[in-house]
């Protein structure tokens, strides 16, 4: 079965590739490029349009976003679907005025990417000074300041996806760290929650990005899933 797995904001290939070598056995899995289009609706569309047919579906964070766009463009193509660390909520007000300042002064200014001041709220303070530090940092520069200018605007301009939920009857899990700052737990409980027969899986001691901190733990779940 093919697998799309969608990286999130600032991310690229690198979020899931130890998943990609991890489950190559029971998985072809793609990683598609979301840093070209400006909606969470263009992005979906890119991503069917050079889909198989059929396949699984993860999502991280604004790859979550994605794939509840995918869900609601092509819903008979996606046979399962798992979605860590993401809301199905829209930005609150508060949220969206952060975005657009963030928006403007990076049109004014040099883009930055992940500073170390900027890491905390990415992954756990175990992990900040290491190897993974590291990796977060070097996919930042490699998305880049114009896309993610693009990415911003297209999550800002999202819709709420809270009202589908109940509608889902694929295979689904909902996974995040229990030290995500960014989507903290309560938003994957719940999309748990509204989605009948879902699973839920805490990952400890684990920020924003399992697929990187945690990286046996989510293949294994992947995996599990996969071949549920």
């Amino acid at each position: 079965m093919p697998l799309i797995l969608l990286p999130g904001l600032l991310c690229d290939a690198t979020l899931w590739r130890a998943q990609v070598r991890d489950l190559a056995d029971v998985a072809a899995a793609i990683v598609p490029d979301l840093a070209l289009d400006d909606s969470i609706e263009a992005m979906a569309a890119r991503v069917l349009a050079a889909a198989p047919p059929v396949f699984s579906l993860a999502g991280l964070s604004m790859g979550g976003y994605v794939a509840f766009e995918i869900l609601r463009q092509a819903p008979e193509r996606v046979k399962r679907r798992a979605l860590f660390s993401t809301s199905a909520a829209a930005d609150d007000p508060a949220r969206i005025e952060a975005r657009r300042r963030g928006i403007e002064s990076l049109k004014l200014g040099r883009f930055a990417g992940v500073t170390s001041c900027l890491l905390p709220q990415l992954i756990h303070p175990s992990r900040i000074g290491t190897e993974i530090g590291e990796r977060v940092k070097a996919m930042a520069k490699r998305v880049g300041g114009e896309a993610f200018l693009r990415q911003q605007q297209a999550i800002l301009d999202r819709p709420d996806s809270r009202p589908g939920l109940p509608a889902i009857r694929v295979p689904t899990i909902v996974a995040v760290g229990d030290a995500d700052l960014l989507t903290p737990p309560g938003h994957s409980r719940e999309i748990h929650a509204a989605i009948a027969g879902s699973t839920f899986h805490l990952f400890t001691q684990c920020g924003h990005l399992p697929a990187l901190e945690a990286p046996e733990e989510t293949s294994a779940l992947l995996r599990a899933w996969l071949l549920r």
